[in-house]
């Protein structure tokens, strides 16, 4: 599965000169955590988190605190956000992608390609593919493998996201592009493959 796959698009994205508030707003209203910063070329320039547009914008009470504290926060998205960014390309593996996420401990990916931004993928587009039911992910395997190899000759079978496919022929190539096209569908989590008449001898 690649990024394309799962990215979310079109993407909303800011400017620098966004106003944080305005940026806050689109977070609330959307249910995001982040926003790809693009310059007036639409190039990725920065990404602003939820975390990034808290830090500093909310002042203590003075009624607990001695001495007040101001918000010292910048007022613009360009005062808040991080850059550079880390961004990868629509062709990306998801299971690298992944990876990146939880090292770089950031909640969203912008995707892009080349320099423009094209989606973004967050950690809960990540969960929600790996909810996704076994009948789903049953019927997308299936059709794929039809496309492939014509209709009547794989059985799958799906449970927690692992997938078994049992094949009419014995081809060790088909099933290994069986296997190939079963990890490619959303929330599969592996893949098998056996050959019906090795099965029917155990």
């Amino acid at each position: 599965m690649r990024a394309r796959d799962l990215m979310t698009t079109p993407v909303i994205t800011v400017h620098p000169w966004t106003s944080a508030k305005e940026a806050a707003e689109l977070l609330s209203a959307h249910g995001f955590t982040a926003l790809p910063v693009v310059d007036d070329d639409d190039r990725l320039v920065g990404i602003v988190t939820e975390a990034d547009l808290i830090r500093g914008r909310i002042p203590a009470d003075p009624r607990y605190v001695r001495e007040p504290v101001e918000a010292t926060a910048g007022k613009t998205v360009g005062d808040l956000m991080t850059t550079p960014v880390t961004a990868m390309s629509t062709g990306t593996d998801v299971a690298d992608l992944c990876q990146a996420l939880v090292d770089a401990r950031i909640r969203a990916m912008p995707i892009v390609d080349g320099s423009a931004v094209v989606g973004i993928v967050t950690r809960g587009d990540v969960v929600r593919v790996l909810a996704r039911d076994d009948v789903e992910i049953a019927r997308d395997v299936q059709h794929r493998l039809e496309v492939y190899g014509g209709s009547g000759r794989w059985h799958v079978d799906v449970h927690d996201g692992f997938v078994h496919i049992t094949d009419q022929f014995d081809d060790d190539s088909d099933r290994h592009v069986a296997q190939v096209l079963a990890l490619a569908v959303p929330g599969v989590v592996a893949a098998e493959t056996a050959y019906a008449g090795e099965e029917q001898k155990r």
